[in-house]
């Protein structure tokens, strides 16, 4: 960033503004993609739509060989709209729309019965349908020592979980894809004991599935300055893919067929890939204490609240710049906690920009229409600026409402 460029951006787009690296992305994804490949050829990566459905990330998952990972009847629409084929998206969740279920099922969407009222739900559409084929997994829930009781999926050890496997015996038009589980922890000591307990389940079922997939949960690349905030090691794709396919290479060396291994990576693959940029709009001393006010807030790059600092850069504008310590960088909304950055010690003056990284990860999608409309994301590439979405507006916001 220099300021040449935010001056254009800034004249065209306003004083705040996202910007996206497609480019990065795709790194991160065939970076992953190798990794694990290396090591267990038969490898594939479903990409977490809930960190960030942009569709232009959604899109190049697609076009790199990748699978769709969704959540919601919305984000399968997205999917299917930037052309990935039905037998690519894979819907997991806790809550599932049936009347979109039934529409999307006989599309050919996979979908991971999460309880019984999905199971129950899908043998009547296994009877409504006998000709179609239904493709299903089923999500599995069990211990990985990480001290949480998940919430997702079944517990494989109880009469719910047998039942939900006896569907595949009563209706021939249901495929059975495989098994799925997802752990929220991205501690790399996780993830072995996830590999091992699907084997070790699969081998005790006596079943051959086509897919195993372990679901999400890895960090991605950071700053060194986010990494020292949390307080364990940030392990690299490489890492993950050591703890995890050499399990799976070791398990089906001597097998003709291995089945597919699946992860579901959102923050690994998209939380480098955008940053968010405003100008400082006010600096101002209270009782000894430093603030500068921005045109953003938290909620545009942090919206989780986990209270870490993202990296920071300042580009100068021009004006005379004083030196500050444990500066504090506050948004626009009327909440107190709102602070983008805190403890800040450099130079810096009113006009100039507060670039944030590592900006990729739920900040787009968890952003509330709270006192402001969000921003537009943009791209700078060879051909100049891609508006990858429109800042917002009122009528976005208030169409909806009866006034």
């Amino acid at each position: 960033m220099n300021k040449q460029i935010l001056q254009n951006l800034s004249k065209n787009f306003g004083d705040a503004f996202y910007l996206l690296d497609s480019k990065q992305f795709a790194q991160n994804y065939a970076e992953l993609k190798k990794a694990f490949s290396e090591i267990y050829p038969h490898f594939n990566i479903a990409y977490s739509y809930k960190t960030n459905y942009t569709p232009k990330f959604c899109k190049l998952v697609n076009e790199l060989g990748g699978y769709a990972e969704v959540v919601s009847d919305m984000e399968a629409e997205i999917a299917l709209k930037v052309g990935v084929k039905p037998q690519n998206i894979i819907w997991n969740g806790p809550y599932k729309n049936l009347k979109e279920l039934e529409r999307l099922i006989v599309l050919g969407v996979i979908v991971n019965i999460d309880s019984l009222y999905e199971s129950d739900f899908i043998r009547q559409i296994a009877e409504k349908y006998p000709k179609n084929t239904i493709n299903l997994g089923i999500r599995c829930n069990f211990d990985i020592g990480d001290g949480v009781v998940s919430r997702f999926g079944f517990d494989v050890e109880s009469d719910d979980f047998k039942n939900a496997l006896a569907l595949f015996d009563s209706y021939p038009n249901l495929n059975f894809i495989g098994l799925q589980c997802h752990f929220a922890t991205r501690k790399l000591e996780t993830w072995k004991p996830r590999a091992e307990k699907m084997l070790a389940l699969i081998d005790a079922l006596k079943i051959t599935p086509k897919r195993i997939d372990l679901g999400g949960g890895l960090f991605g690349k950071m700053a060194d300055s986010l990494k020292a905030q949390f307080d364990g090691y940030i392990p690299t794709y490489r890492e993950y893919a050591k703890e995890v396919a050499t399990v799976f290479a070791e398990r089906y060396k001597d097998e003709i067929f291995k089945p597919e291994l699946v992860i579901e990576p959102g923050s690994a693959l998209v939380g480098d890939c955008m940053k968010f940029v405003s100008k400082v709009v006010n600096i101002k001393n209270i009782r000894g204490k430093n603030i500068a006010t921005l045109l953003g807030s938290i909620y545009n790059i942090n919206p989780t609240l986990n209270k870490k600092n993202p990296p920071i850069e300042i580009v100068s504008m021009g004006e005379k710049q004083k030196e500050y310590e444990n500066l504090d960088f506050g948004g626009f909304t009327c909440i107190e906690s709102d602070y983008l950055y805190k403890h800040f010690n450099g130079k810096l003056a009113v006009g100039d920009f507060a670039v944030f990284g590592n900006a990729g990860s739920y900040s787009v999608v968890l952003k509330p229409p709270f006192i402001l409309p969000n921003f537009p994301v943009l791209e700078i590439t060879d051909k100049g600026v891609e508006v990858i979405k429109r800042g917002e507006c009122f009528d976005d916001i208030f169409h909806t409402f009866t006034f």
